[in-house]
C-alpha cells in the first residue's frame, strides 16, 4: 500500500470517529493539517466516492465476518427443530459407502 493510500485510509478513519461526514475536502484538508504533501487529489476522491453513505464504524466490526455469521444464526433461531435434523444428517452420512481401489478392481500399484 503506498503512503497516499495509507495516508488517506487514516484520514477517513479520523474522520468517521469524529462522526463526521467523510468528503475529499475534508480528507485533502486534514491530509494538509498533518503535513502529508504527497497525496494526489484523485485518492482522497476515490476513498470519499467509495465510503459515501456507508458506516465505516460497521464496516470495521464486520471485517472477516462475511456471509457465515447468518448462516451461524439461522440454526440457533430453529432451537429444538434444527437438533433434531442433525441426527438424520449424521445417520445419511454413515451410511453412505466409502469407496476404495479395491471395489475398482485396481489398486494403485497394479
Amino acid at each position: 500500500m503506498s503512503t497516499a493510500e495509507l495516508a488517506t485510509s487514516y484520514a477517513a478513519l479520523i474522520l468517521a470517529d469524529d462522526g463526521l461526514d467523510i468528503t475529499a475536502d475534508k480528507l485533502q484538508n486534514l491530509l494538509k493539517a498533518a503535513k502529508v504533501e504527497e497525496v494526489e487529489p484523485i485518492w482522497t476522491s476515490l476513498f470519499a466516492k467509495a465510503l459515501e453513505g456507508k458506516d465505516v464504524k460497521d464496516l470495521l466490526l464486520n471485517v472477516g465476518s462475511g456471509g457465515g455469521a447468518a448462516a451461524a444464526a439461522a440454526p440457533a433461531a430453529g432451537g429444538a427443530a434444527a437438533t433434531e435434523d442433525a441426527p438424520a444428517a449424521e445417520e445419511e452420512k454413515e451410511e453412505a459407502p466409502e469407496e476404495s481401489d479395491d471395489d475398482m478392481g485396481f489398486g494403485l500399484f497394479d
